[in-house]
């Protein structure tokens, strides 16, 4: 049977400008931007990184900060568009990246599910239907009605993966979002992603934890310096990887 790709990064290449001067104010910056006496030095996070998932991969990316992991989550998510290269992405895709992206944190939490399924293209009526779930696998149900700004990072951890996870998305992206809260509720997440993988959703999965990545992933990403290092097993890679570091 032939394999049915969902992630297609082809020839990929991310530049950022950083400035190279400090500036002491937002002011200072602008009067200096218009006259173009602002310098900057280009930054390429990724180089010309290519590799393909299928249908029911989870595909963990591995390297040290500034690799560039966070960079090709966000470009396969469609947060970023490449310098070079393109990105091709087949069915739906429940994004984990930055803790809390999508919430207002003066919205209660109860107010940013419906946010948040809104942006996830749900309607409120299935909203209706899931919210339960989200409240009894978030834990939360005694703060549904006060504000997200007065939760801690682990709450609001516990709150967006619950709604991420909602329904059986085609892709699900997390970043580093499993090493906040305590270990019951890390083991909680595995179980749900473990779920959803024999469902059929592909996983792209960032996390420090090399155990975690092996015990989650069956392909791996070795990104170094934003270059692709290894694509392949993921047994076999993160074996090497533990060796290097």
């Amino acid at each position: 049977m032939e394999k049915q790709t969902v992630v297609k990064v082809d020839h990929v290449s991310m530049k950022f400008n950083l400035s190279s001067e400090k500036f002491d104010s937002f002011k200072e910056y602008f009067i200096k931007s218009l006259k173009k006496q602002v310098s900057f030095d280009e930054f390429w996070a990724l180089k010309d990184v290519s590799f393909e998932v299928f249908k029911g991969d989870s595909l963990g990316l591995i390297g040290l900060n500034g690799s560039g992991k966070s960079t090709m989550l966000k470009t396969i998510a469609g947060v970023l568009k490449p310098t070079k290269g393109s990105v091709e992405v087949y069915g739906n895709v429940a994004p984990l990246i930055e803790l809390g992206a999508g919430f207002d944190f003066d919205l209660t939490a109860r107010e940013n599910v419906y946010l948040n399924g809104a942006l996830l293209g749900y309607s409120r009526k299935i909203m209706d239907q899931y919210y339960q779930d989200i409240v009894d696998f978030s834990e939360l149900s005694d703060f549904m009605d006060v504000p997200v700004k007065n939760f801690s990072s682990g709450m609001v951890s516990r709150l967006a993966f619950a709604i991420a996870t909602i329904g059986i998305p085609d892709i699900l992206i997390v970043d580093e979002v499993l090493s906040v809260g305590d270990f019951r509720f890390q083991q909680k997440c595995e179980k749900r992603i473990r779920t959803m993988m024999e469902s059929g959703t592909t996983i792209l999965f960032v996390s420090h934890s090399i155990e975690q990545v092996k015990s989650i992933c069956n392909k791996i990403v070795w990104l170094e310096k934003g270059q692709l290092r290894k694509f392949g097993d993921a047994e076999v890679i993160c074996e090497e990887y533990s060796k290097c570091y």
